[in-house]
Formats: C-alpha cells, structure tokens, sequence
C-alpha cells in the first residue's frame, strides 16, 4: 500500500477514536455508494454525521481540511443522501470535517469541524 493510502488508513483510525472519545456512536466506517466514500459515518447524540477525514504530514499545499473540495462535498452528499434512504432516516444530520495532521511518527493533532459545508452551498 501507498505511503499516502498508509496514512489515510492511520488518520481514519485516529478520527475514530477521537470520535468515541467525545461520545459519538460510530455506525460505519469506509461506507461505499457508487463513486462516494464517506469515511465515518456516526450519531452525535440524535444528529446522523457524515465525516470526511482529511490526512497530512505536511501543509505545504494547505491544512488538510482545505482539501475537501465543492466535488468532493458532491460525492459526500450523494452518499449521504443514498445511505439516508437506506435507514429511512428521519432526523438531524451534519457534515463534519475531522482534520488529522502528522507532526511526526509520535505527535499529531486532530481538528474537528463540525457543520464544515452544507448540501447545496
């Protein structure tokens, strides 16, 4: 696997855990439809989230949470929308942004955004 598959895969597993650390019920993780991924999906008490993680070892190119695009916003809703009829949902939801940055092998930081974009904006 890639270094930079390698490093999604250990920044996913952090925003998991940084997650259930604040409470929140994790319901999928890597949930598939079509060409979306939405890689966490969880409750916050009665909110249904949608969480994009974004990793990085540096920020040459920007903070990690600068990479979730108007596309990638697209992809994410479409998931969402699709997994919401699956559930028959009926409640609250939200997209949140949780941004993992590699200081180095030892020390990271995790940024939780929450409301992060709308659908339609």
């Amino acid at each position: 696997m890639a270094y930079h598959n390698d490093l999604g895969k250990k920044g996913e597993e952090i925003a998991v855990n940084f997650l259930k650390n604040k409470g929140y019920s994790i319901l999928e993780v890597n949930w598939r439809y079509r060409k979306s991924e939405i890689d966490i999906i969880a409750k916050d008490q009665e909110v249904l989230v949608f969480i994009e993680v974004k990793s990085r070892s540096n920020d040459l190119y920007g903070r990690p949470e600068s990479f979730v695009d108007q596309r990638k916003q697209n992809l994410i809703v479409d998931g969402a929308t699709a997994y919401m009829e699956k559930i028959n949902h009926d409640w609250e939801v939200r997209f949140d942004i949780v941004a993992v940055f590699f200081h180095n092998e030892v020390y990271q930081s995790v940024d939780h955004f929450k409301d992060a974009f709308f659908p339609g904006f």
